[in-house]
């Protein structure tokens, strides 16, 4: 069974002289209280273990039971797994809690699920009210797939006598859409302001600015200039670039146009993208990313022959607008400013 590494954690097979350690956090009442079994005996501690260790000499493995030790001590201070189905679980003795210990624990479960058993969805359950369990979840970047009213007997020393059950998963794909967007996020970007704009004209078609939109903190809106796209004096479209990189702009990308049209397949969408480069330039950036949906194969033809390169097809989260306007999935493409 193979060991995993984090910044802080050693995590590995567990062994019997884990048994100190391993009972002291699974025979705490609140490290249990949200969860299906404990406090533990001493009895079942030693039970769990073997079953760890059972479990880790199979061939195929399907429950990669893991010990989470602290590198610096070699200190055992909780334990993790993740299944064949795709299940994630973990605990950690209380006085590690609020450390990032369990995030750190979570993003090497997700890693090797996806990549070494080739996972294609991992998921975990937790008790709704389980409130730092769902929290990490949701900063490993899982979705809330449902709750479940009622769901399971309550914990015994819990005075409910049901508990509602939360569900969380990740794709493989939604996983590695967030390695792109933190890829993404930490491309160079310059900005002190907006500058004194060039003349934007190939001789065909000219830019001209209507507005610079200042970044807007709340809404993690970045600043952007927006042009009307113009040929012969008469405005044919819009185009605007958006400065800087986030989440949101993975989906909704840097760059946005619009060609009316009675003027569309002539090719003006291209050369305004041309056109906006030496702005994109001036303020450090290397790539912009241009998306749109994935009926739109007229958007899509413009990316290509811009000679932009499709990263992937990404499912449009729920959050971002795009999904409010009916996008369920869009082309992201990367386009290098060179």
């Amino acid at each position: 069974m193979k060991t995993l590494e984090t910044e802080r954690l050693i995590l590995r097979k567990l062994k019997e002289d884990d048994f100190d350690a391993v009972h002291s956090y699974m025979c705490c009442a609140e490290t249990s209280i949200y969860l299906l079994w404990g406090p533990n005996i001493e009895e079942e501690a030693r039970s769990y273990i073997n079953l760890a260790m059972t479990e880790a000499e199979k061939n195929p493995v399907f429950h990669y039971h893991y010990a989470a030790v602290l590198k610096e001590t070699g200190k055992l201070i909780g334990g993790c797994r993740v299944s064949g189905d795709g299940s994630l679980f973990w605990a950690l003795h209380r006085d590690y809690w609020k450390q990032g210990y369990g995030t750190e624990m979570g993003k090497a479960l997700l890693k090797f699920g996806f990549e070494e058993l080739n996972l294609r969805r991992i998921y975990a359950t937790c008790d709704a009210e389980n409130i730092g369990s769902y929290r990490l979840m949701e900063r490993l970047g899982m979705r809330r797939e449902g709750l479940f009213i009622e769901a399971l007997p309550a914990h015994k020393l819990s005075d409910r006598q049901y508990s509602d059950q939360l569900r969380y998963a990740i794709l493989k794909d939604e996983w590695e859409t967030q390695k792109e967007i933190a890829y993404y996020n930490a491309l160079p970007v310059k900005f002190d302001g907006f500058i004194n704009l060039p003349e934007l004209s190939d001789g065909v078609i000219y830019l001209v600015c209507t507005d610079k939109k200042p970044e807007i903190l709340e809404k993690k809106w970045v600043p952007a200039y927006e042009f009307a796209v113009c040929k012969g004096g008469e405005k044919i479209g819009d185009i605007n670039l958006r400065i800087g990189y986030t989440d949101g702009l993975y989906y909704c990308g840097q760059v946005g146009y619009n060609i009316d049209e009675k003027h569309c397949g002539n090719g003006y969408a291209g050369r305004a993208c041309r056109l906006i480069l030496p702005v994109a330039k001036t303020h450090g950036m290397t790539k912009l990313l241009i998306t749109n949906n994935c009926t739109n194969a007229s958007s899509k033809r413009v990316c290509e022959k811009l000679g932009a390169k499709l990263v992937r097809v990404a499912r449009t989260p729920e959050w971002c607008d795009l999904y409010k306007e009916g996008h369920r999935y869009d082309n992201i493409f990367e386009w290098s400013v060179e």
